[in-house]
Formats: structure tokens, sequence, C-alpha cells
């Protein structure tokens, strides 16, 4: 299956299992664990904004960076410029918070709440160079766009 093709079912997906659901919490487990499985990604998961920080959210894939200052490494970045960032090759991005040796390339995400805020971002990590493109970037932040904390 190409790769729009997957992101189409995906959003399908997504769409089906967060409907009329509430929690936070349990919606990002959800949308987490099904871009995981459908993409095949290395890493998949939110971190939360609490207070002045990013505090990890749900997420699928191996151990994590638990804390990520405001405007710190790529998704601290995402999270200040309200905005998606991909990243190509990590070890040229400036500030880059190594949680793991494993990433290469990375995808931000921003969730945002009502009042225009970023609230989460979605961040995903591939252990291979040059993954994300303009396609995960629409198909991402339209997913990220039905997460309504």
């Amino acid at each position: 299956m190409e790769k729009i093709e997957k992101y189409e079912l995906l959003v399908s997906q997504v769409r089906a299992l967060i409907e009329g659901e509430t929690d936070a919490v349990a919606v990002m487990s959800n949308v987490a664990a099904a871009i995981h499985h459908t993409m095949g990604f290395w890493w998949t998961g939110f971190y939360r904004v609490v207070s002045d920080e990013l505090l990890l959210g749900p997420f699928q894939g191996p151990v994590a960076c638990m804390h990520i200052p405001f405007g710190k490494g790529v998704c601290g970045t995402a999270w200040k410029q309200a905005e998606t960032i991909i990243v190509p090759d990590v070890e040229q991005f400036p500030g880059h918070i190594a949680c793991s040796s494993e990433s290469k390339s990375e995808i931000v995400v921003p969730v945002f709440g009502s009042n225009k805020t970023v609230v989460a971002v979605l961040d995903i990590d591939s252990e291979k160079l040059n993954t994300f493109d303009e396609t995960d970037r629409k198909y991402l932040e339209e997913i990220c766009k039905m997460i309504r904390p």
C-alpha cells in the first residue's frame, strides 16, 4: 500500500476511534497506536504541555525523554513556534535533544486547544534519515486537528 493510501485509511480510522471520546489521554493513546502501527514508525507519541514544559504522554516505541523545556529540541521548538517541524537529519538540528541515538529523522506537529494555544505535540521519530515529507505533514496535521483536549 502506498503512503497516501495508508494515511487516507489512517485518517478514517482515527476519526472512528476518537468519535465521542472526551478524555484527552485516551484519545492520544489510541491515536499514537494507530499511527505507529499503520505507518511503521520507530517512535510515535505525544508530549503534553504541563506548566512550562512538555511532559511525556501516551506513546508507542522505546523509552523516551520525560521532560522537554519550552523552545528546546525539536519538540520544544515546534511548541514555541506553534508550527510543524520536519527534520531530515536530527544531527543537523541545533539543540536537538538526543533521547536515543537510534533516532535519525523527526516530525513534530502541534496540537492546538480551543483557544488556539499549543496544548500538546505529536512527535514521530524514524531510525532512517529523510523519512518525513509534505505528505506526512498534511495528514498528521489533519489528524492533530481532530484531537481537541
